[in-house]
């Protein structure tokens, strides 16, 4: 694939340009100049919101699997456990049948999933089965969009790991076909569903932060080795070729999509606008260079030119005139955090640190609470979730627990037919910041682009989210 038109903005211009960012957002300034990203399609006449749409109510959800490298490959068990996987498929046929053997040797299902293992398209194959009510997709980027448009197409639902699409284009498709096949296709967003970001969504709730005023949340985790050179990743370029083609925020949407959750984004608020700026492109081939473990047999000599700065950072406005600062570097020297923040006109939490200072709380004395302090105050404002599932979550694990309860939680809303926590808009809006960052950094001063409504005017509305209290679940009782 070509890479696309792009811009790498010079130190001098990036100081430059930092001075007018105000104006630039038109904070106290000029607002944006009207841009395609603001284009929003015709609603063909089949096309109806999703908003408010509950799943039908499954006595027993059944669940195909598609991709089993190294995210698929750990949640299959995960699945197995709260659903029946009928079907599962790789390009690898020795991932597939690692996986049905995984699966049987659990022992909640008598009968071996199918699995598909011949080539690119087998997936198509899995599905047009009718023994599928969701389909999970952990492959890589570019086939998310083609693989969940399918399931939708054929009567499944979708859950799909980060992002459901990096292309505009692709993600108003989506909503659109979920519109028409009334199926949902949604992020499996774990983070959102790990215990410090579901208490800190409580807080909000509770009022602790007063008017919320702005916050920050992205992804910054040093993947070089082994995920970017190291083959961690199946084919082993797949992700590190993804800088030669966009110069984005490739994968905000772990820090993003809590705070847009505590925020009320599509509940009341909505993205308006976003700005992006981003440092040069230079770590990559740094460490292509410099490391041993990078022979001169490595594919990495084939990559095209590295395009992509290595750090990325978007302030993205909202209607009611809060701000969200997107941060993304995936190529720098950095311990791992998701720059978790929220600042209220009663007080700020910072996840990342175990940080928190509430007036609402008496604090006063302009001293952080950390330590016993912080867990204790966050402790109060546990999730129901949390209580329920905690042995399971320590049993099937996967980022302290919090995949399984974002599993769980899915497949409970399947079976209760209640409507899903994270919905096709919420997956459009915070997957649009990767596309409309490219599009925000391809000219040479800083460009603000239109944040296009993907819920056509509905975001106005209030409607349950994490907030809802626990249901009754006849699988459940007695727990």
């Amino acid at each position: 694939m070509a890479p696309p038109n792009h811009h790498t903005p010079s130190r001098r211009r990036l100081l430059k340009s930092g001075i007018v960012l105000g104006a630039a957002t038109g904070i106290g300034g000029t607002t944006a100049a009207a841009d395609s990203t603001a284009w929003e399609p015709v609603r063909d006449p089949r096309e109806k919101s999703m908003v408010n749409v509950p799943f039908e109510g499954f006595e027993k959800v059944r669940t195909g699997l598609i991709g089993l490298g190294n995210r698929g490959g750990s949640q299959d068990l995960r699945f197995a456990a709260v659903s029946t996987i009928t079907a599962v498929c790789d390009i690898r046929p020795e991932r597939v049948t690692r996986t049905i053997a995984r699966i049987m040797e659990q022992g909640f299902q008598d009968v071996e999933p199918v699995g598909y293992s011949a080539g690119e398209e087998d997936f198509l194959k899995l599905v047009q089965r009718d023994d599928i009510d969701l389909i999970y997709v952990a492959t890589p980027w570019e086939w998310h969009y083609r693989q969940a448009k399918a399931a939708m197409e054929h009567g499944k639902h979708v859950a799909v790991e980060l992002p459901i699409s990096p292309h505009l284009e692709e993600i108003w498709n989506l909503v659109r076909i979920s519109e028409r096949t009334r199926k949902h296709c949604m992020l499996l967003e774990n983070v959102n569903y790990f215990r410090p970001e579901l208490q800190m969504f409580n807080m909000v709730r509770a009022g602790l932060f007063g008017d919320l005023q702005h916050g920050s949340g992205g992804y910054v985790h040093d993947l070089r080795w082994p995920y970017l050179f190291g083959g961690a990743y199946h084919p082993e370029h797949w992700r590190r070729r993804w800088q030669t083609r966009m110069n984005a925020l490739h994968y905000p949407m772990h820090g993003l999509g809590p705070v847009s959750a505590a925020m009320g984004i599509n509940r009341g608020d909505r993205f308006d606008e976003l700005v992006a700026v981003a440092s040069l492109p230079k770590a990559l081939a740094l460490f292509r260079e410099e490391d041993p473990r990078v022979g001169p047999d490595h594919s990495s000599w084939q990559d095209r030119p590295y395009i992509s700065g290595d750090r990325h950072t978007c302030f993205v406005t909202t209607a009611a005139g809060r701000f969200i600062r997107v941060e993304h570097d995936v190529n720098s020297p950095h311990p791992y955090t998701r720059e978790t923040t929220l600042t209220g006109t009663r007080g700020s939490i910072e996840l990342d640190n175990a940080r928190v200072y509430l007036e609402s709380l008496g604090h006063n004395d302009h001293a952080w609470r950390t330590g016993g302090a912080y867990t204790g105050i966050l402790k109060q404002h546990d999730h129901w979730l949390w209580p329920l599932l905690e042995r399971l979550a320590g049993q099937y694990g996967g980022h302290g627990g919090g995949d399984f309860v974002s599993i769980f939680r899915l497949v409970q809303l399947m079976r209760l037919g209640l409507t899903p926590d994270i919905d096709v808009y919420d997956s459009a809006a915070w997957c649009s910041v990767i596309p409309l960052s490219h599009e925000s950094l391809k000219t040479e001063r800083l460009h603000p682009v239109k944040v296009p409504d993907f819920t056509r005017g509905r975001w106005k509305e209030a409607r349950p989210t994490f907030d809802r209290p626990q249901p009754e679940d006849p699988q459940l009782q007695g727990r």
